[in-house]
């Protein structure tokens, strides 16, 4: 017979939510602040990271990425079908970053490599495309069908020479995707055929690496892209400066623009001197006829007022039988500017 079943150690539900609330509740622990005070905080939540596969993204930082390369893919992809008069499907498959040493070991073998720089940019990127999907380009270049090739060996020099016009369409839409932050010019520097040789980059350093899932006809294969990050790391600041710019309200500068209204607009234009001062006793007693003494140099000093404020100084002179001012420098138009006013004794 089995042994009675004691029911105050049977827990009921209420119980049991008790425990898992204080299992899964914040443990609190005690933090020495800096200046000397012990407060009551929570236990600081520990992440762990790999050193060897260092992030220097954000995920913020890898979305506006991932946003610009599907807009590169989406244009790539039309731009290849209307060249191959075929559809040429492409999509995102990853988008990472990882070091050099682990992408170059991460290329298949036999491949197709090519090296190219992204003027004026520093660094080589890397764009390894599969022998058999580059073999079935060629073959479609050349007025084939577009149906896969089954062979697993390396190019030769003609096949490179007409496979290097698909390459050049596909770093100008990338490179075209930047053109925001700066204006790129593709160029196609060398061949390669295994990664292991490939010294580019230091082993360390890091690479964003894209893979593209290729559907052309009946071969399904990949193309990768592999850039350093130094060199795309300045254009990813100014990305970052133009997003926080466009976000912040108020930073918005408007191109001044002329328009052919504003030629039929007049506005009032007065040439002054600040010679000196007369108390008004002086000026009631001036009569016809009398000669004021202006200072020494007074008309390289004058003062062009547009609609009662001054913009710019000039000097006075005689055009025919005119008198006109000769525009010699701007006021700056933020501050209270004010032509030095000569000694009245002066000559």
């Amino acid at each position: 017979m089995a042994d009675d079943v004691n029911l105050s150690d049977v827990l009921d539900q209420s119980e049991i939510d008790k425990l898992l609330n204080e299992a899964t509740a914040p443990v609190k622990q005690q933090v020495f602040l800096s200046d000397g005070k012990r407060v009551d905080g929570e236990l600081p939540k520990i992440e762990t990271y790999d050193f060897r596969n260092p992030v220097f993204l954000t995920e913020v930082e890898l979305r506006r990425l991932r946003l610009l390369h599907e807009d590169f893919i989406r244009y790539l992809t039309a731009r290849l079908s209307l060249f191959l008069r075929m559809e040429f499907a492409l999509k995102m498959a990853k988008l990472t970053t990882l070091t050099y040493a682990k992408f170059t070991d991460g290329l298949p073998n036999p491949t197709h490599l090519c090296l190219f720089k992204a003027e004026p940019l520093l660094g080589v990127g890397i764009l390894d495309i599969n022998p058999r999907l580059a073999l079935t380009l060629v073959d479609r270049m050349l007025g084939g069908r577009g149906h896969s090739v089954k062979l697993e060996r390396y190019l030769t020099e003609i096949e490179i020479a007409l496979l290097e016009d698909i390459i050049m369409i596909v770093l100008e839409e990338w490179c075209h995707q930047w053109k925001h932050e700066k204006e790129l010019h593709p160029q196609l520097i060398g061949h390669e055929n295994n990664g292991r040789f490939l010294q580019t980059s230091p082993k360390d350093a890091i690479i964003l690496a894209l893979t593209l899932e290729v559907n052309f006809g009946d071969c399904s294969e990949q193309i990768q892209i592999g850039v350093p990050y130094y060199t795309i790391e300045p254009m990813v600041r100014a990305m970052q400066v133009r997003r926080q710019r466009d976000a912040t309200p108020g930073t918005t500068s408007i191109k001044a623009e002329w328009k052919p209204i504003y030629e039929h607009i007049t506005i009032p234009t007065r040439a002054e001197w600040d010679a000196f001062e007369l108390t008004l006793r002086e000026v009631c007693n001036l009569r016809v006829g009398d000669v004021i003494e202006m200072p020494a140099g007074i008309l390289d000093e004058t003062r062009v007022s547009l609609n009662g404020t001054p913009k710019f100084v000039g000097t006075v002179g005689l055009d025919s039988d005119r008198v006109a001012v000769k525009l010699t420098k701007k006021m700056p138009v933020d501050s209270n500017f004010a032509v030095p006013r000569p000694n009245p004794n002066g000559r």
